[in-house]
Parts: structure tokens; C-alpha cells; sequence
């Protein structure tokens, strides 16, 4: 019995450890340049000015550039894809190739 509660309380602090950081990660701590809390904010407030002044700038998240959302998917698709079809012709010609060695059997 003794045995069973010490594996069950070895295996509740593995379980538990990793979360233990998460827990201190909720608390704010100042960045490492110095900057205050209200500094952030005022920067955040400034950014958030210069995008509603310039609304026509967008997001900045670049959708149809090959480096961007879309080209990204496009590009692994055509990778994972071409991979796909070369694996299905290959399949296809072994299929070929037995098929006409059972004829000749």
C-alpha cells in the first residue's frame, strides 16, 4: 500500500512540475531594456493612434506573399502534393509489374 501512494505521488510531481513555470509567467515582469509597464502602454496606445490614422496600411501580415499565409500554403501544398503523386505512380507501376508477372506464372 505504502509502495502504491509513493508511485502515486512521484507520478501527481512529475505531472505537476512542468506547470510550475506557467504559474510565475503570470506574473508581470519588467523587460530587460528597462521600460515600465506604463511605458508599454503608452507605445501600445501610440501604435494602435498610427494604425487607426493610416487605415489603408493593413496588417501588415503579407497574405499573398510567397513568404505570407496563402503563398506559404500553396507552396506546401505543391510539395506534400507532388510527394503524393510520386508515391502514387510509383504504387501504380509495382501494381503494373506484378500484375504482369502473375500473367506470365
Amino acid at each position: 500500500m505504502a509502495r502504491n501512494t509513493l508511485c502515486a505521488a512521484l507520478v501527481v510531481l512529475a505531472a505537476a512540475g512542468p506547470l510550475v513555470p506557467l504559474a510565475f509567467a503570470q506574473q508581470y515582469q519588467a523587460p530587460a531594456t528597462g521600460m515600465t509597464l506604463e511605458d508599454q502602454l503608452k507605445l501600445a496606445r501610440e501604435r494602435i493612434e498610427l494604425v487607426k490614422a493610416n487605415p489603408h496600411s493593413g496588417s501588415g501580415t503579407p497574405y499573398l506573399d510567397p513568404s505570407g499565409v496563402i503563398g506559404a500554403t500553396v507552396i506546401s501544398g505543391a510539395i506534400f502534393g507532388g510527394i503524393f503523386v510520386a508515391f502514387v505512380v510509383r504504387a501504380r507501376q509495382i501494381e503494373k509489374r506484378l500484375a504482369a508477372a502473375r500473367l506470365h506464372q
